[in-house]
């Protein structure tokens, strides 16, 4: 009997799996990003993505953009790009070399692993989250610093003038800046006790001018005095001065202390010459991605079909498996033994993706690490770049929440973050992107919260080929996945790959998040073998760049998704 309900149910898959794909092989016109030959910047905001063209057009290298185009995605989009937060670069240069550079925050020197829980040992709901408290000791301009220092080739002053110049002049807010920015009215209030100058009585409207006075001097003390116009000086005090007001606990010592790291990034071959090239611990995106492309050449996607439920199962099954390898080992490499080796071993990986069944969901409480309900939007912001040379950036940096924790540091103009949320505030308990964390990421005094910002390059026959990044909290690690997938394996043009519907899974909370979109029979077959299914609205908001064969860039923003990507190439 159960044999002939096997054979049933494979040939309702067959027969519903043969439909999804004479639909979703019905393609309209294939869409096309931007092409340029000499160099493509693509980053959330116009603004900022026109800086950095500039620069590469100025003669600054794909180094001097990013920091120019960083800077200045901190006045004009403040939800996410920031001075008061922290990411990771990974690069590659035109002769080959690669690496990456772990600009993460880290908990100050007076932080304690029980600090966000009552006297019972129970979270405090929203302290990791909203406040002075939950901020880290911000990473980005020690970061640009680090960038420039190694790889800089204009005036630092060239790089950082076209951001205060945006703070100080002003500039007209997008419908969706001035969504997002009517949104926390409220919260900018009581956070800040009180009004801010981003407070306003009648709402913020699409063509509104708006200024960062406060903001446009601290970006002036950064460009005079590089990393010390940040980290010492009257910018630290302000810090400070703003920690003490609100019960915060981040001094001058932390901020004078606080270093980037030059990290060697993850890299692991994929099948048919292709190289993934992604960012080591304190991200987990690198160790993740890793492991998904190893378990994904097991597989034959291109037979299986874009977004059928053969595809989704077997992506949702691997996913799984790796959050959960997340959960458990993963956390600062300069204070916990990431196992590295291990996760990424053939044996290792064998055994975990061995028991996937092609036929039936495996709940995840079944799914225990190897032994040795909530969705973040986009308020994590991801820029891509290549110039003339052929070097490439992939840079991902947040403030983790919108607007980090609603902190305006007074008389400086930037918003403070709550990366402190991203540690494991108490092992086994969510935190509010519901990821789950083990002691590997517990919290200690300057170690660096765990987190999933996966930059990543892609070589192709050992030459540039593509590089993908993405905001979206939890969902970054298999978005990015989903489109070296979609080109790779499914044969999608770049921007197709983009604005292809995309699916997520992380271990726990057990069901498949799946974007609006994504064909109804799908899901049904999809529930038929026991998955659970969400539907959300989107996923992701994918910033790339592919290397054609003719040698022509393509810049592919994601203007099908809420924001306002923008790619631009000369």
């Amino acid at each position: 009997m159960k044999r002939k309900i096997y054979w049933i149910l494979t040939a309702f898959l067959f027969v519903i799996s043969c439909r999804e794909q004479a639909t979703d092989t019905t393609q309209k016109k294939i869409a096309t990003g931007v092409l340029a030959k000499n160099g493509v910047v693509v980053t959330a905001h116009p603004l900022a993505t026109q800086v950095g063209i500039d620069i590469l057009k100025k003669g600054g290298n794909a180094f001097d953009a990013a920091i120019a185009v960083q800077y200045a995605l901190a006045v004009v989009l403040p939800k996410a790009g920031n001075i008061g937060g922290g990411g990771f670069l990974v690069y590659r240069k035109s002769d080959g070399e690669t690496g990456s550079l772990d600009f993460r925050e880290k908990a100050p020197s007076a932080a304690n692993k029980d600090m966000y829980l009552d006297g019972e040992g129970n979270p405090i709901s929203d302290l990791s989250k909203r406040g002075h408290l939950a901020a880290g000791v911000p990473g980005t301009v020690a970061g640009m610093d680090e960038t420039y220092a190694k790889f800089g080739s204009l005036p630092f002053k060239q790089l950082m003038q076209p951001s205060i110049d945006l703070a100080d002049q002003g500039f007209l807010l997008t419908e969706y800046d001035a969504s997002l920015l009517n949104r926390f009215q409220d919260a900018f209030k009581e956070v800040n006790n009180g009004s801010i100058y981003l407070n306003k009585e009648t709402p913020f409207a699409e063509s509104d001018s708006i200024y960062h006075k406060d903001l446009a001097k601290t970006l002036s003390l950064i460009r005079d005095n590089r990393r010390d116009g940040f980290y010492k000086g009257e910018t630290a005090l302000l810090i400070e001065k703003e920690m003490q007001k609100g019960g915060g606990i981040i001094t001058q010592e932390d901020l004078a202390n606080y270093e980037a790291t030059w990290r060697a990034p993850i890299e692991v071959n994929f099948k048919d010459g292709y190289k993934i090239i992604s960012m080591p611990p304190s991200s987990s995106g690198g160790v993740a991605l890793a492991q998904l492309m190893l378990g994904s050449a097991n597989y034959d996607f291109k037979a299986m079909g874009l977004n059928t439920a053969k595809s989704i199962h077997v992506m949702t099954e691997l996913q799984r498996r790796v959050y959960a390898d997340r959960a458990t080992h993963l956390g600062d490499m300069d204070f916990y033994d990431v196992p590295l080796a291990m996760l990424l071993d053939d044996t290792y990986l064998s055994e975990r993706y061995g028991t996937i069944s092609l036929d039936s969901a495996t709940s995840s409480q079944e799914i225990k690490a190897g032994e040795v309900t909530t969705i973040e939007s986009f308020e994590t912001t991801h820029f891509s770049i290549v110039d003339k040379e052929g070097n490439a950036v992939s840079v991902t940096t947040t403030l983790n929440s919108y607007f980090g924790c609603k902190v305006l540091v007074e008389g400086a103009g930037f918003f403070l973050n709550n990366e402190m949320d991203d540690f494991s505030v108490k092992p086994g308990v969510p935190n509010q992107f519901g990821l789950v964390g083990a002691e590997a990421n517990a919290i200690q005094p300057g170690k660096r919260m765990l987190s999933s910002m996966t930059p990543t390059i892609v070589e192709k026959e050992g030459k540039l080929f593509m590089v993908v990044g993405t905001p979206g909290g939890s969902t970054i690690i298999t978005n990015v996945y989903q489109v070296i997938l979609n080109v790779v394996e499914h044969g999608l043009p770049i921007q197709e790959a983009v604005n292809a519907k995309k699916i997520h899974s992380q271990w726990l909370p057990d069901q498949i998040i799946v974007e609006k979109g994504i064909n109804s029979l799908t899901l049904d077959t999809l529930r038929t073998i026991g998955h659970e299914i969400r539907e959300i609205e989107q996923i992701g908001r994918i910033e790339a760049i592919l290397v054609r064969e003719d040698g022509m860039l393509e810049g592919a923003a994601d203007i099908t998704r809420t924001g306002d990507a923008t790619a631009m190439g000369y």
